[in-house]
C-alpha cells in the first residue's frame, strides 16, 4: 500500500500541532529514517513510541520492520494512525491514553526499545521515570529520544560544566548516554523556538549497593541549590553530610564538581547507614 505524503495526511484530517500538548510534527521522511536507524536493526523488535501524532516517526519504525505500540492522548490523531494500522496489519497497536499514567513494562510484556519525538511538556518526566526505576537492567533495551537541545546536552553533560546536573547523573551512573543527532528547528511544523537533538541511551551494569531512589533524592537536593556548597544544599537530607565524610568528600565543594562515581559512592554510603 502506497501511503500519501505526511503533509497530505495532516490536511486530510485537519490536524494542527497542539501547543498545549507540546506537539511539533516532523515531515522529512529521510530524516525520520535516519532517526530510526540510530538504535540499530529493528526488524521484528517491539518498540514503544510516545506521542506519535499523525505518525511520521511511526511510519519510519514500521518501514524498518518494528512491531510498534504507540501511545497517543490526542484523539484527533487516532484516525491518521488507524490508516497506518491498515497499511501495516499486525504491526501497529495504538493506545489512546496518557503515557505518564501507564505502566510501560506491563503494557509491552516483553523487552522493548523506546523511540519517540517526545512531547516537550512531558519529555523530562518520562526520561527520569525510565532512568529511575529500581529494577535493573530495565525491560527497555534502548531509548532513542528527541529533546530540546538544551535538555539533551544536560543528559550527556560532564562534571564541571554548566549543563551538568541531576539528569546527567541519572543518565550516566548505570547507562551510556550519547547525543546521536542534532535536528534543526526548521525540520518541524510548526518550527519550535529552540533547536532539538536526539539522545540515545543503552543500559549498562548497575553499581552494587545503590538505591536509585536514594540517588535521585541526593541529586535533587545537591543540584536544587547548585551554587551553594554541599554542606548547605544537603543539610536537610538525612545522612547525606555523614555520607560525604565517609567518602572523604569535602563538604565545601559544589554539586557540579562531583563526578558521577562520587555521587554513586555517597548514595551507597547513605544506604549503608539505613541498613
Amino acid at each position: 500500500m502506497t501511503l500519501p505524503p505526511l503533509r497530505e495526511v495532516i490536511a486530510t484530517h485537519g490536524l494542527s500541532a497542539s501547543k498545549a500538548l507540546g506537539q511539533n510534527f516532523l515531515f522529512d521522511e529521510q530524516l525520520l529514517d535516519r532517526i530510526v536507524a540510530i538504535p540499530g536493526k529493528l526488524e521484528g523488535k517491539a518498540v514503544l513510541e510516545i506521542g506519535p501524532g499523525p505518525g511520521g516517526l511511526t511510519r519510519a519504525l514500521l518501514r524498518a520492520g518494528a512491531r510498534v505500540t504507540a501511545i497517543e492522548r490526542d484523539s484527533r490523531c487516532i484516525p491518521a494512525l488507524a490508516e497506518l494500522q491498515e497499511a501495516f496489519p499486525g504491526h501497529l497497536r495504538v493506545i489512546e491514553d496518557d503515557a505518564l499514567a501507564l505502566d510501560h513494562t506491563e503494557l509491552m510484556g516483553e523487552p522493548f526499545a523506546v523511540a519517540a519525538n517526545l512531547p516537550y511538556n512531558i519529555g523530562t518526566l518520562l526520561f527520569t521515570r525510565w532512568m529511575g526505576q529500581e529494577t535493573w537492567p530495565p525491560d527497555w533495551t534502548s531509548l532513542t529520544l528527541m529533546f530540546q537541545q538544551e535538555v539533551a546536552q544536560r543528559i550527556v553533560a560532564k562534571p564541571g560544566t554548566s549543563a551538568y546536573g541531576r539528569l546527567a547523573v541519572l543518565a550516566q551512573w548505570r547507562s551510556t548516554a550519547k547525543l546521536a543527532m542534532k535536528v534543526h528547528r526548521s525540520a518541524f511544523t510548526p518550527p519550535p523556538k529552540v533547536m532539538s537533538a536526539i539522545v540515545h541511551v543503552t543500559p549498562g551494569v548497575a553499581p552494587e549497593g545503590v538505591s536509585a531512589k536514594v540517588l535521585q533524592r541526593l541529586t535533587e537536593a545537591a543540584f536544587g541549590q547548585r551554587r551553594k556548597m554541599l554542606r548547605q544544599s544537603l543539610k536537610g537530607l538525612p545522612g547525606a553530610l555523614d555520607a560525604l565524610e565517609t567518602c572523604a568528600i569535602d563538604a565545601t565543594r559544589r554539586a557540579e564538581t562531583l563526578s558521577v562515581e562520587e555521587f554513586v559512592a555517597v548514595a551507597r554510603a547513605m544506604g549503608d547507614q539505613k541498613r
